[in-house]
């Protein structure tokens, strides 16, 4: 990296430079635009203040691509599954997994991963937001089941797979977190999806406790009430004597999720304001907390058991698809919460990442959620990184990585700092990737990479390389003029979609409604000339829609959302996803970026229940659409 782009008089000197080398702290870094732009030599201080010393890097890698010629020296190779092969020089053929290197007097462990995950067979699918689902026995926000239902009917109407919103555990203290994208953890569920009606313990209740329990039913209304499900559910669980596990049959993972859960309870949802003997899940107060409290601790377990219990019954009604369920994985988790509280000694606890200034955001974003740190993920071998990987395999027939581009690097935001106020910290983007491709490969899943935005090429490229699916989205996909590319221009490695949850619906689109919402709530420095822009890009949509001979002159908009579906399937693309959302004219988008309460961002239920929604018209000619792709 060097020190002389930020050289301005004595600001940054030879030793800085040479840390935020060893750390991989951009000093420098390339916008939206492709302008070069240097990062304050501050920031990069604070960075490297929370980072400390550089990291000794490791002789050999600890994660390598099968086949690949590593020189380690003269040594053996303990097999995950047994066995032993000696090592003289170079690293011979070994089999995919995760192995133990020893070396000298070094032991260390070594992932194997395939060099590219296979080829997915052309399909299409839905994306749904879980929580917006519904149907008459829902206690006011979508549920397992309801998923389950809707998967059942996809897979009937031939959909090759259907990708869930986040199922991550919330933080389930009053009030309840709404954003599934900032959850307590990323290797839990969310209880707030289970489906009371639905657990083993209602089934075997009496009737007069069966009817006790209907009676909390909470109705849904325009807008999804997170506390108020949580308290109907919280008092029917109390009422069905549920079935506790015995703490001692408990993962230690498990156990550790479930004592935070009990602990935020007393004490508050955020770890860092706890009594400081309990700051720590090693620490001996905890393990005398968790005696105490050990009714508390077991309940949140059994959340967990039965969660899984019903997600294995959704991805049981998809066996027939081509992929099945895609479980969608959030960037980070809440700093205060589960993950934040048990994985403390990998993460950068203090730091948020988020994304530079850009023409959407051009204040830039903080996410509020704290990175994993790259020398502590280098030190383990990437064993956290791999758990989280395998926890959401678990139930899922594959995976969307949400802003993939931070396997790579990821902007971080010094405390106290805006968001414009940072930098990107890099990783080890070829391990990282090893690792998700491993895993990817045992569980026999696929992966999608979310690379939309202010994305490096190479990122792309080796998302390619390794057989993962980037992310096509109409909206986005243009030439070097910025016109709408047409549909054989699609990639072919891509999961194509018209929006995302983050982007205007189709109809939103159309109808100007994010110019609008935003310019209300004062998210604009220049609201006319953004009208402007969305009135270009829509003639843009129109005109390439008419090109391709789906729309005549001025087509409604139903009709207009209908070619958007024909055109996304004549895409070459391998995977093509619908939105309910789009299809039933759903004007309002699901999050609106930048804002928390001022928009009801992840309140927004469907206007139509799971039934009606799959008989509505414009499904039914959307799917007919896509099915003969």
């Amino acid at each position: 990296m060097g020190g002389d782009p930020l050289r301005k008089g004595s600001l940054v000197d030879d030793r800085l430079a040479g840390l935020a080398a060893a750390h991989g702290v951009a000093l420098e870094y390339e916008n939206g635009e492709r302008q070069r732009v240097v990062v304050d030599p501050a920031v990069v201080r604070a960075i490297l203040d929370e980072l400390g010393d550089p990291p000794v890097r490791a002789a050999v890698p600890s994660v390598v691509r099968q086949g690949a010629r590593v020189e380690v020296g003269k040594g053996e190779v303990e097999l995950e599954f047994g066995g032993i092969v000696p090592v003289d020089g170079a690293l011979p053929d070994l089999p995919l997994g995760w192995h133990r290197l020893r070396v000298g007097n070094q032991e260390t462990s070594l992932a194997v991963t395939p060099d590219r995950l296979p080829d997915l067979e052309r399909t299409w699918g839905w994306m749904v937001q879980l929580y917006a689902l519904h149907s008459p026995d829902s206690w006011g926000i979508g549920d397992y089941r309801d998923l389950r239902d809707f998967v059942t009917k996809a897979s009937a109407d031939e959909a090759g797979a259907v990708l869930v919103s986040p199922v991550a555990a919330g933080a389930l203290t009053t009030p309840v977190r709404k954003s599934p994208y900032s959850p307590s953890s990323r290797r839990f569920l969310n209880p707030l999806h289970l489906s009371v009606l639905d657990i083993p313990e209602f089934a075997a209740a009496d009737e007069a406790t069966r009817a006790s329990v209907r009676a909390l039913q909470p109705k849904l209304g325009e807008q999804i009430d997170h506390d108020a499900v949580w308290a109907a559910k919280t008092a029917a669980f109390a009422q069905l004597d549920p079935q506790l596990p015995d703490l001692s049959t408990l993962s230690p993972d498990l156990l550790d999720f479930a004592t935070f859960s009990a602990l935020a309870e007393r004490y508050g949802p955020d770890w860092r304001t706890w009594p400081t003997e309990l700051r720590h899940p090693a620490n001996t107060a905890v393990v005398a907390a968790r005696a105490e409290l050990a009714d508390r601790v077991a309940f949140h377990a059994w959340l967990q058991q039965r969660s899984a219990a019903q997600l294995d019954a959704v991805r049981s009604a998809a066996t027939g698809m081509r992929v099945g369920v895609i479980h969608d994985l959030p960037v980070g988790v809440d700093p205060g919460g589960a993950d934040g509280w048990s994985l403390q000694d990998v993460l950068a606890s203090r730091v948020t990442v988020g994304a530079p200034p850009d023409a959407f955001s051009p204040l830039g974003q903080d996410w509020v959620l704290p990175p994993l740190r790259p020398d502590k993920l280098a030190e383990q071998g990437y064993q956290p990184f791999r758990d989280m990987i395998r926890a959401v395999l678990t139930h899922g027939d594959g995976i969307r990585v949400d802003h993939v581009a931070g396997l790579w690097r990821l902007w971080w935001i010094p405390p106290g700092e805006s968001p414009d106020r940072g930098t990107y910290v890099h990783y080890d983007g070829e391990a990282m990737l090893g690792v998700l491709a491993l895993e990817a490969h045992r569980a026999n899943a696929l992966v999608i990479g979310e690379d939309l935005g202010t994305v490096p090429e190479y990122v792309t490229q080796q998302l390619q390389e390794r057989g993962v699916l980037s992310c096509a989205v109409a909206w986005f996909q243009r030439d070097r003029d910025n016109r709408q590319l047409p549909a054989d221009r699609y990639p072919k490695q891509a999961a194509a979609s018209i929006s995302t949850h983050d982007l205007p619906t189709a109809t939103g689109f159309l109808a100007g409604e994010h110019v609008r919402v935003r310019t209300e709530l004062g998210l604009l420095k220049d609201p006319e000339a953004e009208r402007e822009i969305a009135a270009a890009e829509r003639a843009g949509v129109l005109r390439v829609l008419a090109d391709e001979h789906l729309v005549g002159p001025d087509p409604t908009v139903a009709e207009t959302v209908l070619a958007l579906h024909r055109f996304i399937a004549k895409t070459p693309c391998a995977l093509v996803f619908a939105a309910p959302q789009d299809l039933v004219g759903e004007l309002r988008q699901p999050n609106l970026p930048g804002t928390v309460d001022q928009y009801p961002n992840w309140r927004l239920p469907l206007p139509v229940t799971v039934d009606e929604l799959v008989a509505h018209p414009a499904v039914r000619a959307a799917v007919a659409e896509l099915r003969a792709r």
